[in-house]
């Protein structure tokens, strides 16, 4: 690069365990001891994997952008320099405006393939057929599915963040397409055990496998797991679920677990045709604020805070979500404000996109020259790197203000803090009283 001589870490070789686990000595994290510098590389490394996801998403349907590949090459090469401090600040900001870039893609992607996620009301109940739950993301591979078990008897149910596929048009035509079952990845013990039919898995947000249900859950893509079967990607991108097909009629029908339903579909597209109606509702006082509780779940005791919050709001808020920490309060009943619900769902952690784009468009319409002065506060549950690179596009974005929890990354450093804190305004969650009573005053 420039001249530079190789890093190691691209002409290393070792033969054997023993050599790796000598080189392990000398490399890693840790490996880097100004953690200051060593805390900046870890947000642009995390935020890149993030990247990576959306890129790969996308690339499933066909729509990729070069730069994205270019940055990747730049951001990972930055890791092997002495970089400044300075210099790694203004790659982590860079890191956000390329997250911005792969979110919208993938946005491009999914609504050119699939159409734009419209309002739609989920059945949480079970038919009395056997199905097949497919949990991630991917939404190519759902389509085969869907495609492939048509006419045999086998019901498709999503589970986790493929909750949003019943919002694009393009899946409500499969007559075999029922509902979600379940909740957030982490409960996917229970609930994978419950199901009673086959599991597949696809990109990742799998837990360790129990024996309840390790017969019956496949892999594919990107996640595997010893000792359960994946299926591959044949040529052109195609995949055989004949064998998940085959054994799910054989199981017996889903042991029900809860009834009714949940709406969703309120993505960048859907709101900016209830702008109008949104707008009214603002000015004349029926909602007061947003509160944006996007990200991921998990299940720790402390992420009670998001599904406590979303209770004790005043009633004329509005919650827009994305990802899995939706399932700590979307089934709450929260009633609407004049026909709006007040959990507006945009769709997998994937769809984070479309809140700022929601964001903007908002700015737009009430004629505001900065983005903080819209009626709207973030408390962003993050856990993983989608997470990380969702919070450095909002920063991108020149979003302030941000409440991150349940707790800040341990990767951050106190002098990384205090850059994110002078700048952008960034604080952990606090007290749920507080922290509302906070918001609504727009701090």
């Amino acid at each position: 690069m420039g001249g530079e001589e190789t890093h190691d870490s691209a002409t290393w070789t070792g033969a054997g365990k023993e050599a790796f686990l000598e080189k392990a000595k000398s490399v890693g994290v840790l490996a880097t001891e100004n953690e200051d510098v060593r805390s900046l590389r870890e947000l642009i490394i995390y935020g890149l994997k993030g990247v990576a996801a959306y890129t790969e998403h996308a690339a499933v349907l066909g729509f990729e952008k070069e730069e994205l590949y270019a940055f990747a090459m730049e951001a990972l090469a930055s890791t092997t320099r002495d970089l400044s401090v300075d210099e790694l600040v203004a790659l982590t900001m860079k890191t956000g405006e390329f997250g911005v870039m792969g979110m919208a893609n993938l946005d491009a992607a999914n609504t050119s393939t699939y159409g734009n996620p419209e309002i739609t009301t989920v059945n949480i109940g079970v038919s009395n057929k056997p199905g097949i739950l497919i949990s991630g993301h991917d939404l190519k591979d759902l389509e085969m599915l869907l495609k492939q078990a048509e006419g045999s008897g086998v019901d498709i149910y999503t589970h986790s963040e493929m909750l949003p596929a019943h919002y694009y048009p393009a899946f409500k035509k499969y007559d075999n397409f029922i509902g979600n079952y379940g909740n957030a990845w982490w409960k996917q013990g229970t609930e994978f055990t419950s199901f009673n039919g086959p599991i597949l898995m696809t990109t990742n947000c799998i837990t360790p496998v129990k024996d309840a249900y390790k017969d019956r859950i496949f892999t594919t893509s990107a996640v595997g797991y010893p000792g359960v079967t994946h299926i591959p990607t044949g040529p052109n991108g195609e995949k055989d679920f004949s064998a998940i097909i085959e054994l799910a009629k054989t199981c017996e029908a889903p042991t029900e677990i809860e009834t009714g339903s949940i709406v969703g579909g309120f993505a960048h597209d859907q709101v900016i045709a209830l702008a109008d109606k949104v707008v009214d509702a603002v000015k004349t006082g029926a909602i007061k604020r947003f509160v944006v509780m996007a990200g991921c779940d998990g299940r720790q005791k402390g992420r009670n805070y998001y599904t406590e919050v979303a209770e004790q709001l005043p009633k004329d808020t509005v919650i827009l979500t994305a990802g899995c920490a939706k399932y700590r309060y979307n089934k709450l009943d929260l009633g609407d404000i004049g026909g709006i619900p007040r959990v507006l769902d945009a769709g997998q952690c994937n769809d984070s996109y479309s809140l700022a784009v929601i964001a903007m468009k908002l700015q737009e319409v009430f004629g505001l020259d900065d983005i903080n002065d819209l009626p709207i506060s973030y408390d962003i549950a993050w856990y993983e790197q989608k997470a990380v690179i969702v919070l450095l596009a909002l920063l991108f974005l020149g979003v302030k203000g941000i409440r991150l929890g349940p707790t800040l990354p341990a990767f951050l450093s106190p002098n990384v803090i205090n850059v994110l804190v002078e700048n952008f305004d960034i604080k952990p969650i606090g007290e749920v009283t507080g922290d509302i009573e906070a918001m609504m005053a727009g701090k």
